[in-house]
């Protein structure tokens, strides 16, 4: 069961769903449907930025 959720998911790969829809194997309408059922998860992501200085005040304090 997982491959084959993995290859269905595969298909609305950025990098391969314009071949896809261009060769008529991929409806666009499927694609915006994938794209509005996907959540939100605005609130929990991080920026590299983030992450930067999360690991530059961890290497200061333990130098301290």
């Amino acid at each position: 069961m997982r491959l084959a959720r993995a290859l269905d998911d595969k298909k609305y790969d950025v990098r391969l769903r314009d071949k896809l829809i261009a060769d008529k194997k991929l409806a666009y309408s499927d694609v915006e449907s994938y794209i509005s059922n996907l959540s939100d998860d605005t609130t929990i992501a991080t920026t590299t930025d983030e992450v930067a200085n999360k690991s530059s005040n961890e290497s200061s304090e333990e130098n301290s």
